[in-house]
């Protein structure tokens, strides 16, 4: 592919719902062997980064992990919030771009990150339906009317609680319905993880928020490790399954009209609002980042964390590797550990 072609794809990946980097690693593979290309690229990139987050999950969600293990986990937990931030930050500049010199945009810019925010703070489970109320509001604004929104198919199925099924659901609302992917899957899964059906406590799923960044591949892989908090091998396996397949559809079927899909105003009015709002969630998910945190040193250590991502320009993984060391240590040498 060309180079233009390759930032039309990268911009209509950014049109779709779910991992955006999952979805252009699958495109790009789709454009050079069809077909079969998409599915052997794409389980290329996402099979690495799942198979280390469940080795990762054995030892650092086991029932009893060594002390130095819990100390690491919390170490590295508490730079999480950080890394969401400066994720978030990276995001609003090119976001801002598109807006700056429309004063009406702007304000309706304003207005959608907010509404982000409050939406991962509050609604939890159902982020998306904020997002997709941001860019149906935005769409509206600017085609006039529409017919409204059906939300019967975005609404829970009925699962049985905190079984198989909801960990398909779970992984199907991150996969499907979370625009930006990245970060915003965060509110979707803590609260169907830690608070509704209490698979794992706040400090487990800060653990495997950190290993999804520490290990290579999507940041959605994550979800393999709230699957393996549910039911083990068996169900970070499945998590993983639903959470991609989604991403495989849209190529599969969508693939050879993506280029027409960056041209459609309709969509790009959507992905207007829908954007700042899904980074209004990342700043949202370091929120409730930080709420999961428990002991003194781990303020201290985000704050670290805050200064060497956002002040120093550190990266992410060398910053969280640290982190994890000094709660390993603080933890080895009598500091309270979650």
């Amino acid at each position: 592919m060309s180079a233009q072609e390759f930032q039309d794809a990268n911009a209509a990946c950014g049109l779709l719902p779910g991992p955006a980097s999952t979805q252009l690693a699958i495109f790009c593979a789709y454009r050079a062997a069809g077909p079969a290309g998409a599915i052997v690229g794409g389980l290329g990139f996402i099979t690495p980064a799942v198979i280390l987050i469940l080795a990762l999950s054995l030892l650092f969600l086991s029932r009893s992990p060594p002390l130095w293990v819990r100390g690491a986990g919390a170490g590295a937990g508490a730079a999480v919030a950080a890394v969401a931030v400066q994720a978030a930050r990276g995001l609003i500049g090119p976001s801002l771009a598109r807006v700056r010199s429309n004063r009406a945009g702007l304000v309706r810019w304003g207005v959608y990150l907010a509404v982000g925010i409050a939406a991962a703070a509050l609604l939890g489970p159902y982020l998306v339906l904020a997002l997709l109320a941001c860019g149906f509001a935005e769409l509206t604004i600017r085609r006039g009317p529409s017919q409204p929104l059906s939300l019967g198919l975005l609404l829970p199925a009925t699962v049985s609680v905190g079984g198989i099924g909801a960990v398909a659901w779970t992984a199907f609302k991150v996969g499907a319905l979370s625009f930006g992917g990245g970060f915003v899957i965060i509110p979707l899964m803590q609260s169907d993880a830690v608070h509704t059906y209490h698979w794992m406590t706040n400090t487990q799923f800060l653990n495997a928020v950190a290993l999804g960044q520490v290990t290579p591949g999507p940041v959605v892989a994550t979800v393999a490790a709230v699957g393996y908090a549910a039911h083990g091998i068996r169900g970070g396996l499945l998590a993983a399954l639903v959470a991609f397949s989604p991403s495989f559809s849209f190529i599969l079927i969508g693939g050879s009209r993506f280029e027409r899909l960056r041209a459609n105003q309709s969509a790009r009015a959507f992905l207007d609002a829908a954007g700042p709002a899904a980074i209004g969630a990342i700043l949202g998910a370091a929120i409730l980042l930080t709420e999961a945190l428990h002991e003194t040193w781990q303020f201290v250590l985000l704050g670290l964390a805050a200064v060497a991502l956002l002040v120093c320009k550190r990266g992410i993984v060398p910053t969280l590797i640290a982190a994890g060391a000094v709660g390993a240590l603080l933890a080895v040498v009598g500091l309270p550990v979650p």
